[in-house]
C-alpha cells in the first residue's frame, strides 16, 4: 500500500502490509493512570509506575533523538513516562505537520456529524451553493472525500507544491475542476485537493469559518488556544486541509491522547466514539486506510507488530501513533532520519524503518515486554514510478489553461473574488516549516 504527500517536488511512498500476533497483556492494576489535562503540563508517571524499565527506556528516546527527532513523547495510561532532551525547547513551537492535518481534519467532520450539522452519506453537492462545479462532481458525497475515494484525478506533487509556494487561488474550486479517472467511490487514490475541498464543505455545513467552529468545539476544550498554532490558508481565505497546520507538538500530543481516550477529554465527549470506530476502521478500498487516518499494522509508518494500532501521519515523519492494546500514545516531529539501503530513493519512500527500529526499542524497554523481538527492519522494494504522480495539468489550471482549469478561477481572480498575494496568511515568523521569533504575533507556546 503506497501513500503518496506533496512537499515541494518530494514524494513519500509507503509499501508494507502485515498481519502480527496479538499481544500478551500484562496487568496494569499496580500501574498508575492519569487524567487528561487541559493544562499546559502534561500529569506524568515515572517509567516504572508505567511499567517500564527507566534505562532502556531513555535508550529508545535517545535512539529517537539520534535520528533527526525533533520533539518525543511517550505516554502511557495518559501519563507522560517519557521525553527526549530537547522537548522542553521544542514542545511550544508551531511545526508543520504536514498531512497529520488531514487526520485532524477528520476530527473536525467527526464533530460536524455528531451535532447533526453534516451528513456523511450526502453529496457535497447539498452543501456547496448552487451553480458551484458539474452534477458529476457535486454528486461526491463526504465519505467519499473522508476516505479517498473522490475519483478524482490525482497529481499529488504539484498538488502539494502550489500550497507550499503558496499561488492556489481557491483550492477547494480547483478541485471541482479536476476530471474524474475513476467512478467516486471505487477506487482509492491518495489526493490533496480531496481534503481541501472537505474543509470547503464543513464550512459550508457548520455556517462558519473552518478555524472558527474547529478552535471553539476541538481546541478550547483541551487547552489549545488561538495562539499557539497557524493554519494556513489559500489566496481565498478558504483553510487547507491536506496539509500546513502549523502546531507546537504539545498540543499535537494532546491531540494523541484525545484519540487514545475514544474522543473523550475528562468529562466530555469531543467527538464521539462511533464515530472514531468507523474512522479507524479501513475503507473498502484500503484495507490501510479510514477517515484520514492510516489504519492497522504495516500501514504507513505503523509497525507490523502492533496489531490495532493507527496513525496521524505527515511527510518527514510527523507521527502520532496510537496503540490501544497497550493503552500506548506516542509524538514524534522531526525531519525524516530513516535509514535505507537504497539511497536517496529509498530514504523518500521506504519510512518505516525508524519506526519499526523505534518501537522494537520500546517495546523491549517494558519490565515485561508484550511481544518477543520482532528483529530488524526490512526493507520492501521500491515498486512505483515517482513520475506518475506528477501531473503538469494541475499546474496549468492556476492560469486557467487546460483540463483541469475551473471556469473563471486562475492567479489573478477566482470566481470573482479578490485574492490575497502569496504568504500575505502568514502570521510574523512562520515560514512553511515552522514558527519562530519574539514577535508577540508569532504563534507558540509561551
Amino acid at each position: 500500500m503506497c501513500r503518496i504527500l506533496g512537499w515541494f517536488a518530494t514524494i513519500a511512498i509507503l509499501a508494507t502490509i502485515g498481519v502480527a500476533p496479538g499481544y500478551a497483556h500484562a496487568t496494569t492494576d499496580t500501574q498508575l493512570h492519569c487524567g487528561v489535562s487541559s493544562g499546559r503540563a502534561f500529569p506524568r508517571a515515572t517509567p516504572e509506575q508505567a511499567g517500564f524499565d527507566p534505562a532502556r527506556l531513555s535508550e529508545a528516546l535517545a535512539f529517537a533523538m539520534s535520528r533527526n527527532r525533533l520533539n518525543v513523547q511517550v505516554f502511557r495510561h495518559n501519563c507522560l513516562v517519557g521525553a527526549a532532551p530537547a522537548d522542553d525547547r521544542s514542545g511550544g513551537t508551531p511545526w508543520n505537520v504536514w498531512s497529520v492535518t488531514k487526520s485532524v481534519v477528520s476530527l473536525i467532520v467527526g464533530i460536524a456529524s455528531d451535532k447533526g450539522k453534516l451528513d456523511l452519506s450526502a453529496p457535497i453537492g447539498r452543501y456547496l451553493p448552487p451553480g458551484l462545479g458539474d452534477a458529476e462532481h457535486r454528486s461526491v458525497t463526504v465519505t467519499d472525500l473522508l476516505t479517498e475515494t473522490s475519483g478524482l484525478h490525482v497529481g499529488a506533487v504539484n498538488e502539494g507544491a502550489t500550497g507550499v509556494i503558496p499561488i492556489d487561488p481557491d483550492s477547494a474550486v480547483q478541485a471541482l475542476g479536476v476530471p474524474f479517472d475513476t467512478p467516486p467511490g471505487t477506487a482509492f487514490a491518495y489526493s490533496q485537493r480531496n481534503v481541501d475541498l472537505l474543509t470547503y464543505v464543513v464550512e459550508l455545513a457548520v455556517r462558519e469559518p473552518l478555524q472558527q467552529f474547529a478552535q471553539r468545539e476541538l481546541f478550547d476544550p483541551l487547552g489549545i488556544e488561538r495562539g499557539d498554532y497557524y493554519w494556513a490558508r489559500d489566496r481565498s481565505g478558504r483553510t487547507y486541509g491536506y496539509a500546513h497546520l502549523l502546531i507546537p507538538p504539545d498540543d499535537l500530543a494532546k491531540l494523541g491522547l484525545l484519540l487514545s481516550n475514544s474522543g473523550r477529554w475528562g468529562n466530555r465527549q469531543i467527538v464521539s466514539s462511533t464515530y472514531l470506530h468507523a474512522a479507524r476502521r479501513p475503507s473498502a478500498t484500503n484495507p490501510c486506510y479510514g477517515y484520514l487516518f492510516w489504519v492497522g499494522p504495516g500501514c504507513a509508518e505503523v509497525p507490523r507488530f502492533l496489531p490495532g494500532s493507527y496513525q496521524m501521519s505527515g511527510i518527514g515523519l510527523q507521527d502520532v501513533f496510537v496503540v490501544p492494546d497497550l493503552d500506548l500514545t506516542v509524538e514524534w516531529t522531526g525531519a525524516f532520519g530513516n535509514h535505507s539501503t537504497e539511497g536517496l530513493p529509498g530514504t523518500l519512500q521506504n519510512m518505516g524503518e525508524l519506526s519499526h527500529e523505534f518501537f522494537r526499542k520500546l517495546l523491549a524497554a517494558f519490565v515485561h515486554p508484550p511481544i518477543p523481538d520482532p528483529g530488524p527492519y526490512v526493507e520492501p522494494p521500491l515498486p512505483l514510478d515517482p513520475r506518475a504522480y506528477f501531473d503538469p495539468n494541475i499546474t496549468m489550471a492556476l492560469f486557467g489553461i487546460g483540463p483541469d482549469a475551473y471556469p473563471g478561477c486562475n492567479v489573478l481572480s477566482c470566481l470573482n473574488t479578490p485574492l490575497r498575494p502569496p504568504f500575505s496568511d502568514a502570521p510574523p515568523g512562520c515560514v512553511i516549516l515552522t514558527c519562530l521569533g519574539p514577535d508577540p504575533r508569532t504563534p507558540g507556546i509561551r
